[in-house]
Order: C-alpha cells, then sequence, then structure tokens
C-alpha cells in the first residue's frame, strides 16, 4: 500500500538548527490560518481524504490474517476468493483516494500560490521607483518563487504528512497491539536505533544542503550576469576566455562535488534505514516464528504483523521531522507578509482626483531628500542597507519654475547637479521634502497616480524595451491602439521606414532590452511608443545622449514632433539640442542658479555661457550662434 515505507529526504534536507532557533512574529499562524480560509473547505474535504485513505492501509494485512489462518490453512476456497476481491477492491480504493488527494492538494496548493504571487506582484508594482533602486531583483524574485512554495507546502504536503502519519502510526501501533503486543514492543526496540541515524543524517545532509543552494546561486548568478546581453558584450569586448572558463568551472565543480557528497550520504542514509527496518522484520519473523510453533501465534497473525511493521518506520521517521517542516512554512510565509507589510511610500490620497489639465508644471520652493532605506525597502532584500550610513543631505533646494502649457523648459548643468530628480518629482516617481511640486494647477499629491502617469510621458538615455514584438513594445503605451496609429507613430519618430523594411514589420521582436536595434533606432521606437500615448506633458532626459551624429538628427526630428503643442522638460548636456527652449534653467548643486532665454544666459557670462564655451569653442575661434559673433568679451 502507498505510504507504508517511505519518509522524505526533502524534509530531512531542511532539518536546519537556523530554522528551529528562528522567532516568528506574534499572530503569524493566525494569519496563515486567515490568509488560507477561502480554501477551508477545500481543506477539509483534502484532510477526510486523508484520514480515510491513511485509516484503510491498515486493512490489507488484517484480510492477509484471514487469508491464511482460516482461507488457506482452514481450506476454505470461497473465503480465500472473497478476501482476494476486498483486498483488491481496497487497492482499487486506495488509488482513487490518491488521485483525489492529488486534486485536492493541487487545488489548494496552487490556489495559494496564485493568491501569494499575485499580491506580492500586485503589491511591489505599488512600491516607489526608490523601493527598486535599492532591492536586489533575486532575492525579490526569490520571495515570489521559492517563499511562496515554502509557504503553501503549510497547506499541502506539511498537513498531509501531519495527519497522515499521525493516523498511519495511531492505527498500525493499534493493530499491532491486539495481534501481539509482545511483538509490538520487540519491534519497537530496534525505534532508537532507526530515529538516532536520522536525526544525525539530517543534520548532516542540511549542511551540504546549504551549500549546494549556495553555489548554485553563485553558478546561477554566473551565467545570468554573461548570458543577459550587457553581459555578454561586456565579455566579448574584455572577457579572457580562459579565465571565463575558469570561473565557471570552479563554481560549476563546487555544485559537482557537493552533490556527489549530497547523492551519497543519501544513499547511505537510505540504505541504513532499510538495513535496521530488515533486521525489524527479521527479528518479528525469528521471535513470532518461534512463538507460532509454540502454538502462542498463528501464522496469519505473524504476516500481518510484518506487513504492519513495514508501516510503523515511514511516518514515525516523517513526524520526528514536523516540526521542521511547519517551522520552514511559516519563515516562508514570514518573509511574504514581510513584503506585503512594507507600505508603500507614495501612495494616492482618500480625496484624490484625476489629473484634469491644463497642462502646466509649477515647482514652488521645492526641496528634496532621498528617503531612508528603512522608508522605502527591506534589509533582507538588499545587501547594504544595514552597513550603509547616507547622510540626509537634501538633493533639490528651494526649486521654483513655472512651465506654461505648451512651452519648452530645457533643465542644463553639471552630472549630479538634480536634473533627472526635478523631473521624477513631476509623475511622482518621489515626493517633495518641502514645497509642492504641481501638475495642471494641483499638487501631485492630491492627484491619483494613474491619471498622472498618463499624463506624463518619459523618454529617457536609455530606453528600455521589453523582449517582445514592436508591437507589443507600441501597445504597451495604448492597448488598444489600432496598427494604423501604430505606423502613424512610427513614421512621426522617423522609424517607419525602418520597421517597414524588417521581415517581419511589426511583429519583429526587439531582443532583450532592444539590442537588436541600434541605439538610434532604440530611441525612436521609444519615441514613437510617446507619440502613441499622446501625453499632454513630456519628459525627455538626454533623449540624444551617445548618439552619432546621424541618428542625433534622426531622433531630434522626432522628438521635435513629440514637443510639438506638448509641454516639455527637456534634460540635455548637448546646449545645441536648447537653443530653441522658451527657458532655460541652469541647475547646479541641486539649485536653480541661473534662468532665462540661450541669449540671455549667454550674455550674462555665468555657467552657462561656461558650459557652453566648453562645448563649442575650439582652437581659439569665437563662438557662433544663429548668424551672431559671440566674442570673449561678451562672454
Amino acid at each position: 500500500m502507498r505510504g507504508s515505507a517511505g519518509f522524505s529526504m526533502g524534509r530531512m534536507s531542511r532539518n536546519d538548527r537556523e530554522v528551529l532557533s528562528h522567532r516568528l512574529k506574534k499572530g503569524l499562524l493566525r494569519r496563515v490560518i486567515r490568509f488560507g480560509s477561502r480554501y477551508r473547505w477545500q481543506v477539509f474535504a483534502l484532510l477526510i481524504v486523508v484520514i480515510v485513505d491513511a485509516a484503510i492501509g491498515v486493512v490489507p494485512p488484517l484480510l492477509f490474517k484471514d487469508i491464511i489462518d482460516h482461507g488457506v490453512l482452514g481450506k476454505d476456497y470461497r473465503l480465500v476468493v472473497w478476501l482476494a476481491v476486498l483486498v483488491a477492491l481496497l487497492a482499487v480504493a486506495d488509488a482513487g483516494l490518491s488521485v483525489l488527494q492529488r486534486w485536492y492538494s493541487s487545488r489548494v496548493g496552487e490556489g495559494l500560490i496564485f493568491d501569494l504571487r499575485t499580491q506580492v506582484y500586485d503589491h511591489v508594482q505599488r512600491m516607489p521607483l526608490a523601493f527598486f533602486s535599492r532591492t536586489q531583483t533575486g532575492k525579490l524574485v526569490s520571495r515570489l518563487n521559492s517563499d511562496v512554495i515554502g509557504a503553501q507546502q503549510a497547506f499541502t504536503s506539511t498537513m498531509i504528512t501531519v495527519v497522515s502519519s499521525s493516523i498511519t502510526l495511531i492505527t498500525t501501533l493499534v493493530a499491532m497491539l491486539l495481534l501481539s503486543w509482545q511483538l509490538t514492543l520487540a519491534a519497537l526496540v530496534l525505534l532508537p536505533i532507526f530515529l538516532i541515524p536520522a536525526r544525525i543524517m539530517g543534520r548532516k545532509l542540511a549542511g551540504l544542503t546549504r551549500e549546494q543552494m549556495q553555489f548554485n546561486g553563485e553558478l546561477a548568478e554566473t551565467m545570468t550576469e554573461r548570458f543577459s546581453v550587457s553581459g555578454a558584450l561586456l565579455v566579448k569586448l574584455f572577457g579572457r576566455p580562459a579565465d571565463e572558463h575558469e570561473t565557471f568551472s570552479t563554481r560549476a565543480g563546487a555544485v559537482r562535488d557537493v552533490s556527489v557528497k549530497i547523492a551519497m550520504n543519501g544513499r547511505l542514509f537510505v540504505t541504513a534505514l532499510t538495513l535496521v527496518a530488515a533486521l525489524a522484520t527479521a527479528l518479528v519473523y525469528g521471535v513470532g516464528g518461534v512463538i507460532a510453533i509454540g502454538g502462542a501465534l498463528t501464522v496469519g497473525t505473524l504476516t500481518a504483523l510484518a506487513g504492519l511493521l513495514s508501516r510503523l518506520y515511514g511516518p514515525l521517521t516523517q513526524l520526528t521531522n514536523v516540526r521542521i517542516d511547519v517551522m520552514t512554512a511559516l519563515v516562508s510565509f514570514e518573509r511574504v507578509f514581510e513584503v506585503l507589510d512594507l507600505e508603500p511610500m507614495i501612495a494616492d490620497r482618500d480625496d484624490a482626483r484625476p489629473y484634469a489639465g491644463p497642462a502646466t508644471v509649477e515647482f514652488d520652493h521645492v526641496a528634496f531628500t532621498y528617503p531612508r532605506p528603512d522608508e522605502v525597502s527591506l534589509a533582507s532584500l538588499e545587501l547594504i542597507a544595514t552597513t550603509e550610513q547616507r547622510p540626509d543631505n537634501p538633493v533639490l533646494y528651494d526649486v521654483d519654475f513655472r512651465a506654461e502649457a505648451g512651452q519648452t523648459v530645457a533643465l542644463v548643468g553639471p552630472s549630479g547637479a538634480g536634473k533627472t530628480t526635478i523631473t521624477h518629482l513631476v509623475a511622482r516617481l518621489y515626493d517633495a521634502s518641502a514645497g509642492e511640486v504641481r501638475v495642471g494647477g494641483a499638487d501631485v499629491r492630491d492627484l491619483e497616480q494613474a491619471s498622472l502617469h498618463r499624463a506624463v510621458g518619459y523618454v529617457t538615455q536609455d530606453a528600455h524595451l521589453f523582449h517582445d514584438t514592436i508591437k507589443n513594445n507600441l501597445a504597451y503605451a495604448r492597448p488598444a491602439a489600432s496598427e494604423e496609429e501604430m505606423w502613424q507613430a512610427l513614421r512621426a519618430a522617423q522609424v517607419g521606414e525602418l520597421v517597414a523594411s524588417l521581415p517581419d514589420g511589426l511583429d519583429t521582436v526587439v531582443g532583450e532590452r532592444g539590442y537588436r536595434l541600434s541605439g538610434g533606432e532604440r530611441q525612436r521606437l521609444a519615441i514613437a511608443r510617446l507619440l502613441l500615448k499622446a501625453p499632454p506633458i513630456v519628459v525627455l532626459d538626454e533623449a540624444t545622449a551617445h548618439l552619432d551624429s546621424e541618428s542625433e538628427v534622426a531622433v531630434q526630428q522626432a522628438l521635435d514632433r513629440a514637443m510639438e503643442g506638448r509641454t516639455s522638460l527637456v534634460i540635455a548636456h548637448r546646449l545645441s539640442t536648447v537653443r530653441n527652449a522658451d527657458q532655460i534653467l541652469v541647475v547646479d548643486h541641486g539649485r536653480i542658479v541661473e534662468s532665462g532665454s540661450h541669449d540671455q544666459l549667454l550674455a550674462a557670462g555665468g555657467l552657462y555661457a561656461e558650459l557652453y564655451r566648453t562645448q563649442f569653442q575650439t582652437d581659439g575661434r569665437p563662438l557662433v550662434l544663429e548668424d551672431r559673433v559671440v566674442d570673449e568679451a561678451s562672454r
């Protein structure tokens, strides 16, 4: 019968002292039960199936007793046939219950996995940008995979193990004691010899398994870094094949060696336990056979005891490790709840209203300081949270300006001056520490984030494209857009001819992060996506940086189309791209130190003029702009 001699190596490998010593948060168990309450009827049905299945498992050995004692030895052919049919029917019932148990277990387990994953995913989507800038992606993904699966085991495999093993153990012991309490006690004498190796080997396997997980993680990290487009490019340009081979083979070798140790220790463990079980069976047959010869025990009873004995050791082994199983599942639940309990630092107010225009952007004496790690992230999701000591220095100081609807405002200045931070405040990727950021005349904190994000469109210097088709990348901006609208956006972005020339057209897969396309082509596709979204406010963050002259011209033409009739905030290091801006703001060390038109700032001879001179003066020649000669004195 199923479950007669099984024990879980997976459970033994998790026998970890760290898990046992972990202090769970108060009320965690109640919360876990409450979380699974929507599946209470499925769980109840599962428990009934498990109990019935475990209980009927003790019946066949008792039927074998009657078959031998009353049927075979009593020469009752009819009884032998009927009891054999009954054993067969029990086997069919056992098989049916096994399938039913698996169905209920899958429904509950996969349902819990779905619920946990979707809740964590949706919750993480609401996190501010600061959360993602600090969190290690791998650790976050682990919460959605291994921890979620570990958590659902509390309602499936762990619960099934506890109930099934307990019922099997109780019914088996009762049946054995009723048949012969003397032989039952004799069989239990070997129990310590069985359990002690299980616990010792379990701890050893736990240590080896932790090493294996660590080595597998290092190996996976190596492959992930080298197999990504950017990582592969770096290896191609700077990599040393011999060193790469040595690094990979060393880590793969470590996985191999520890896996061999786990396999051998596991085999020794299985062999030892099988040997003990065989010794116990031999003991029962030896002692019981002598007793049976003396007439104090029937042959059928002896056979039944031997059969029941095989059902005894598996449940005992599983129950010795049940505490580890429960703690592991609860710790996994705790790690999942830890993410769900982290409140997003930026959230809609109860009375938040949708953005309704006009397309104005105003900064009213805004100051900003990046949030502390404990405000936006979890120490368990990052490496530096507990060691980093960053002073709470402001990044922006008293930023004050207004962009009227349809105007183009350029932000220029040295790297690290705070330009990108200013644009992040517009879409409320961060919240201002002081002052107000107003869009359409309303404080962005009073607006619904979804409507604000629809109103503001971004194109950055490293436009991200999903590993998908051009069509789906465009549709991400507006799912209901027709193909004709997509082609209009592509043509306006100066990339329609290119897409039309591709064999698969809109169905062309752009590759990871769009790396199958050139930098200029990716930028123009990002601009097409922006045009399809058609936001009233546009933010261009170094959209032409790192492009060659030809690509820059094409992208600039596309940007000009994107900015037509829209309020635009443009960050640029190449000052030639912002000469015609309605207003130029010079940002330095988090402050707006100059503002005005290009001509006004150039004539003022301040930081803007210095930046302009650095970029455009060559070989001592005067600066020429718009057919005017600006000599050194005017600067």
